[in-house]
């Protein structure tokens, strides 16, 4: 009798063991697929702006929804202070360059971006700013020059890597041109539809877009552009859906650097929340998509605003700009979607590119 209780007992306790196994026991959390990246950059954008944006705002800020945050710290090879084409060219190939430089490391040599990665590897790719499409923002991840003032180089660029979607200023740079090239009719060859209005944007059907849509810069949102950056973000990322594989998107709001420069305040709120506009586009996609990484940040911080008065109550600031420049403060990295707990902490920019391999599984972050 006691042998026959004991093995009960013993395949009662195995049977047990079976059924938590099989019913308790915790898998690996799964992760949802990263088929896209957006990596939008604000230029110049530093704490500074996005705090006294999130005070002059009546509403709360699209960007306060991301709940992953990181800073990058932004000196290029030969300079503490960065410049545009330098902090381009980190995020967008992991390699640190002189200022001035766009799409090479400090030796002079071509580097890929992940943009032309994720078009060697069947995704669809974009570039959206307010600023020139040739400017060294946008052209650090299609361009390969010395010197990020050579635009009509850098135009001739875009007819060497199959970018599906690019919008943004800087028609003039193809189209009137001191070696007297008509680099449009080459964009036509090569399967574009150009356009160069915004209205003939958003209507376009074509899944090859050139929308160069000012001479040079679009003007600024107080000066008539309206809501042109989230439009063409929306538009943007229509596009470039379509493609199953995924897709790689960059967006720059490219004139709250300008309007650090130019210690302009008011220009200054008006930009950084028409940024955030084109943010809280980008984000409605992402939460709805449910496969899409996005990666809000500055290239480097300009004017080292401050903010030394205001009123929560009032949506009031005012602010002092100690420089008209760029300064060596770190930038915030704000993600959201799935991969985005990868941004958190404190890193270099380069930092970001590795980063952004790694989401898509093309590499390891070294």
């Amino acid at each position: 009798m006691k042998k026959t209780s004991t093995l009960l007992l013993s395949v009662i306790l195995i049977a047990s063991l079976i059924s938590w196994s099989l019913t308790e026991k915790p898998g690996p959390k799964e992760i949802p697929e990263i088929r896209n990246i957006v990596l939008m950059i604000g230029d110049g954008m530093g704490l500074g702006a996005v705090s006294s944006a999130i005070t002059v705002s009546h509403h709360p800020l699209n960007i306060e929804r991301c709940n992953i945050i990181g800073l990058q710290k932004t000196f290029s090879s030969d300079h503490y202070i960065t410049d545009s084409g330098a902090a381009g060219t980190a995020l967008a190939t992991g390699n640190k360059t002189n200022n001035g430089a766009i799409g090479v490391d400090s030796q002079g040599k071509s580097v890929k971006s992940i943009l032309e990665i994720a078009k060697e590897n069947g995704l669809a790719t974009g570039l959206v700013t307010t600023s020139a499409i040739t400017d060294a923002t946008p052209a650090s991840f299609i361009a390969h020059e010395s010197s990020r003032n050579s635009y009509e180089d850098i135009a001739k660029d875009f007819l060497k890597t199959d970018v599906d979607v690019f919008i943004g200023g800087g028609y003039d740079h193809f189209a009137f041109r001191t070696d007297k090239l008509y680099l449009i009719d080459s964009l036509k060859v090569r399967g574009y539809k150009v356009e160069t209005t915004m209205n003939a944007v958003l209507k376009s059907t074509s899944l090859k877009l050139a929308g160069l849509i000012a001479p040079v810069n679009s003007p600024s949102r107080l000066n008539g552009r309206g809501d042109m950056l989230p439009a063409s973000s929306r538009k943007a990322i229509e596009i470039l859906n379509k493609n199953p594989k995924g897709f790689f998107l960059m967006i720059e709001g490219g004139e709250i650097d300008l309007a650090a420069h130019a210690k302009d305040e008011t220009a200054l709120m008006e930009e950084t929340l028409d940024f955030d506009d084109a943010v809280g586009e980008v984000l409605n996609f992402a939460q709805n998509d449910g496969h899409t990484l996005v990666v809000i940040t500055a290239d480097h911080e300009t004017g080292g605003v401050a903010i030394i008065g205001g009123s929560i109550k009032a949506h009031k600031v005012l602010l002092n700009f100690p420089t008209n420049s760029h300064t060596a403060v770190m930038v915030p990295v704000f993600a959201y979607g799935p991969g985005a707990e990868k941004f958190s902490g404190i890193y270099d920019n380069t930092a970001l590119f590795q980063k952004f391999l790694a989401s898509y599984g093309f590499g390891e972050i070294k």
